[in-house]
């Protein structure tokens, strides 16, 4: 009896101490899925102070530039260059989109220099840098900003919790990094969907990323959050439209159109403005990058006066209302909006391409409807169009097609959207091989590496 009592007793242990351990190891989960939670619900708080900063400087420059007539020809020629100085004096790696920043930097060795590109407190610089550039009228937007602040806060946030040992342990820094990200872009859109799309496609693109369920767990939290705050409607809100008649022709000739501009504003964009000046001007350009932005300043002041403020910000209204048909595209509108996002890139202030982009499409499909005189389904042309810009400007025509279609509430015609990506894209390489992103990405890599290696030099020389 006695040996029976002993042996139940065992048994009786040996289950109890194996709940614990799987009760102890259920709240290690749970602890661990509570912090990746937290982490994206900072990216969305992050984004939406963000879109709310955004929102007030694009109404705030388009009433002054309508009050003052002479705002933009005072706040570009000067606005521009100081906000280029103080993004190299303090912030010199969020210059631009913030999207190659965030690529180069999961392509980056493990190491000291991994989150250089992403430091915290430098790129949260981005955001009130964004800021100005829009009150000033530039050609940017803050979708591109975005990510690279979510892919830099979640990335610290990470960093905290495995310091203190509370989290995260299993996760390596580049998934953190492209949980913050994609997190950034879906909440910048108000979009989930496109941020899974985004991490798989464009930022796992030639990376190897473990894609374990906490990234896409982190991407879908930040953008759920973000619809929990600002409610489920889409970025471009009324939007109603069914297929065009020998939809496969409109589809394939603007895909066509936009693939060409497209392509040509990514290899632009990357090149630079050194590349496409005199040889004489050139050394002085690269020399002078602050005067270079007063100088290009200028020139957006003119686009904007000739165009009647059309080329300033991102561009939302004009894209919204050619999407509701509300909007009667001046001529040459277009190249003109393409041209502003060149400069403004050029210029070497923080903004992205994103909206920009959109709305350059936009107003790609309202100048192919005038001159082909369509008189029913514009918007339609222009939601193509939209994506097909956009598509040729990065060459992910899967992201392109479901940040739209999220955007825009058009699942309709999501088919179209994809086949009219996927063409612009191949168009696209043609004019710009490599993806614009990828390219630029690859150049702030080597630029770390450099002055990494650089560094080492001096410590060596010093010893």
């Amino acid at each position: 009896m006695k040996t029976f009592l002993t042996t139940r007793y065992r048994i009786l242990k040996k289950k109890i101490i194996h709940k614990l351990n799987q009760t102890q190891r259920l709240s290690r989960k749970t602890l661990a899925f509570g912090f990746l939670l937290a982490g994206a619900a900072l990216v969305a708080l992050v984004s939406l102070a963000f879109a709310k900063m955004a929102d007030w400087a694009l109404e705030e420059n388009a009433r002054l530039v309508g009050e003052y007539p002479w705002f933009a020809w005072v706040a570009l020629p000067l606005g521009l260059p100081l906000i280029v100085w103080l993004t190299r004096r303090f912030a010199p790696y969020t210059a631009g989109s913030g999207i190659p920043q965030v690529l180069a930097s999961l392509s980056l060795p493990y190491g000291a220099q991994k989150t250089r590109l992403i430091s915290l407190w430098q790129t949260m610089l981005k955001i009130p840098l964004t800021f100005l550039g829009m009150l000033a009228g530039a050609s940017i937007g803050r979708e591109g900003p975005s990510v690279q602040v979510g892919a830099a806060v979640m990335s610290a946030w990470g960093a905290w919790c495995k310091k203190h040992n509370i989290a995260f342990k299993g996760m390596q820094e580049n998934d953190l990094i492209a949980a913050g990200a994609a997190g950034g872009l879906a909440a910048a859109f108000n979009a989930p969907l496109a941020g899974v799309v985004f991490a798989i496609e464009e930022l796992g693109r030639g990376i190897l990323l473990r894609w374990e369920r906490q990234i896409f767990i982190g991407v879908l939290a930040a953008g759920f959050i973000q619809v929990a705050i600002q409610g489920n409607n889409p970025y471009f809100s009324g939007f109603h439209g069914t297929e065009l008649d020998d939809m496969l022709i409109w589809v394939l000739l603007s895909a066509l159109v936009c693939g060409v501009a497209g392509g040509l504003f990514a290899r632009m964009l990357y090149k630079g403005a050194a590349a496409f000046s005199p040889e004489k001007y050139r050394g002085w350009i690269r020399r002078h990058p602050i005067m270079l932005a007063g100088v290009i300043g200028v020139l957006l002041a003119a686009l904007g006066t000739i165009y009647q403020g059309q080329t300033f910000g991102t561009g939302y209204h004009e894209a919204s209302d050619a999407l509701r048909r509300m909007y009667d595209a001046p001529f040459g509108v277009a190249a003109a909006k393409w041209l502003a996002t060149v400069l403004s890139y050029w210029a070497g202030i923080p903004g992205g391409i994103f909206t920009p982009s959109l709305t350059v499409g936009a107003m790609i499909g309202q100048h192919i409807a005038q001159f082909a005189d369509l008189q029913t389904g514009v918007n339609v042309l222009v939601l193509i169009c939209m994506t097909a810009f956009l598509a040729a400007a990065t060459q992910s025509p899967l992201t392109s097609s479901v940040v739209v279609m999220e955007m825009t509430g058009g699942q309709n015609l999501l088919f179209w959207l994809l086949i009219g990506a996927i063409f612009a894209s191949q168009v696209s390489r043609q004019f710009s091989p490599k993806p614009f992103y990828h390219a630029a990405g690859a150049r702030f890599r080597q630029r770390v590496q450099e002055e990494y290696a650089a560094k080492q030099v001096d410590i060596k020389e010093n010893r």
